[in-house]
């Protein structure tokens, strides 16, 4: 017990309850027996068996992942920069086009200097400053506002792709809920009070070492009970436990571990079902061969999220749920945080391949999750958000990380991004706009009729303030505030529409 696996292989002798959250993000041990797989980097949590090696090396699951994240990572083409697009035409013929000014103005101009005047004013109004500007300033304004926010993006890539995204998938473990199990209902019965019946049970799971009796002792805790000691404690790998407690026999566990001391239950099987298609861990507690209660223990949501689905489905995205629980406890939380599509019972190497799937109808897909095992899907997708609470492995696969854990979080990166690619666009415009408009009057279309030809003192002031005009455009992005709700968004206020 607490020893990690070394490598992949299969249960041949022995019985104990693994910890595998590392790798499919799942808070609760899985009971393992003979037969079972067992997979390497996971660690064992009670009991103790012997296994045979199946995979090693390159072919573990962890080895796998780490294939799976190098070739999704590898596969991205970089976004296009539409001021690169624009500045490879531009520039070829802006010199075409002084070119030709000197020219025209050598052959058919007053004099030599007049020419060259002209060319130096074409080259000196056309130089692509403010275009070359336009791009990074606004990124780093909206990367730096980001953070202020608790929003790290990788690059402009991610801030500029986060704008499209139309679905978005999300890890149910760690992501919707808080990734650790917790007391959620306590059915007394045979006359003893909801109390005492967590009183006494909460003693005796203090010696376990199960994440579920771990609940079950902090729930107490935090309500001021005072535990009595143990005077007898026994572990029944895969069951629960048996404890004596103040003189009082107690049984903890689950239905098998019952029916094996032979305690009837007394109508306790129809409430557990109830909890059971609710998403919760029922644990049957006897004491002194008589049944006493249930005690319901799940993996609770984060109070946030059902905020944060309302918002997401409010802008117009598709809301997912990913899991690898089945699908009674999948369709559970969705109806409570408020999602209609669902992904259930998918294996950790599974996860890359659904968000492909998505993809392929055509989807533009941002994936959120912590664990290593979301690794793999968060380097699929268009964009990986990992939550700043996960793993430094889902972190390192993600384009933005979410310091906080708060998904509403996303809501705020959503807008700013918008924000931030306006704000490009803007520039973009005004800088190529002053081109347009400039570039003739340089090259003298206004000397035939009123004698004026653009000075290149005059160009470069012209320049330089247009390259100041859009950083100024570009640093208006600091006046950024977080959205309270989705309607802000898609329905900003005057006083803060800022590149749209």
């Amino acid at each position: 017990a607490g020893e990690k696996v070394p490598v992949d292989g299969e249960i041949v002798e022995g019985a104990s309850a693994l910890d595998e959250s590392m790798l499919t993000g799942e808070s609760l041990p899985v009971e393992k027996t003979v037969g079972d797989q067992v997979i390497g980097a996971t660690i064992n949590k009670t009991g103790s068996f012997v296994f045979r090696a199946t995979k090693v090396g390159k072919d573990t699951t962890l080895a796998q992942i780490v294939r799976l994240v190098e070739e999704a990572q590898g596969s991205k083409a970089p976004m296009q920069r539409l001021a690169d697009t624009i500045s490879s035409y531009f520039v070829p013929i802006v010199l075409v086009l002084a070119a030709i000014t000197f020219g025209v103005w050598l052959l058919f101009g007053p004099s030599l200097t007049f020419a060259i005047t002209a060319l130096i004013s074409v080259l000196i109004i056309a130089c692509p400053c403010a275009l070359g500007l336009a791009t990074p300033t606004a990124i780093m304004v909206g990367t730096g506002k980001a953070a202020e926010h608790g929003i790290l993006v990788k690059g402009g890539e991610a801030l500029e792709a986060t704008r499209r995204i139309d679905t978005i998938v999300l890890d149910k473990t760690g992501t919707l809920t808080r990734g650790k199990p917790a007391v959620t209902r306590i059915v007394p019965s045979n006359g003893l009070t909801e109390a005492e019946l967590l009183r006494l049970s909460a003693a005796a799971e203090v010696s376990s070492e199960h994440p579920l009796g771990e609940a079950i002792v902090h729930y107490a805790q935090g309500r001021g009970m005072t535990l009595p000691k143990a005077e007898r404690f026994e572990s029944i790998t895969g069951k629960g436990i048996e404890a004596r407690i103040e003189g009082h026999e107690l049984v903890i566990g689950n239905r098998a571990l019952m029916e094996q001391r032979q305690i009837h239950l007394n109508g306790l099987n129809e409430q557990a079902d109830v909890l059971a298609r609710d998403g919760a861990t029922p644990m049957y507690v006897a004491v002194d061969g008589e049944s006493a209660g249930i005690i319901a223990v799940a993996d609770t949501l984060k109070p946030e999220s059902r905020d944060a689905v309302a918002q997401l489905t409010a802008l117009g995205l598709e809301v997912w749920m990913l899991t690898g629980d089945n699908r009674g406890t999948a369709e559970a939380i969705a109806r409570e945080v408020g999602i209609e599509h669902i992904l259930a019972e998918v294996l950790p190497e599974e996860k890359s391949a659904k968000v492909q799937e998505l993809q392929s109808q055509g989807k533009t897909v941002a994936m959120v999750g912590d664990g290593i095992n979301d690794a793999p899907a968060l380097a699929q997708a268009d964009v990986g958000i990992a939550m700043g609470t996960g793993t430094d492995v889902a972190m390192a696969a993600s384009d933005i990380t979410l310091i906080g854990g708060d998904l509403r979080t996303i809501v705020t990166a959503i807008a700013l991004s918008r924000k931030t690619v306006g704000a490009i666009k803007q520039g973009l415009f005004w800088a190529f706009g002053y081109n347009v408009i400039l570039i003739p009057v340089a090259m003298g279309a206004l000397y035939p009729f009123f004698d004026v030809l653009l000075s290149p003192i005059l160009a470069a002031a012209a320049m330089a303030m247009s390259s100041v005009s859009v950083v100024t455009n570009a640093l208006r992005l600091r006046g950024f505030r977080q959205p309270k709700d989705a309607e802000e968004i898609l329905h900003p206020p005057v006083r803060s529409r800022v590149g749209e």
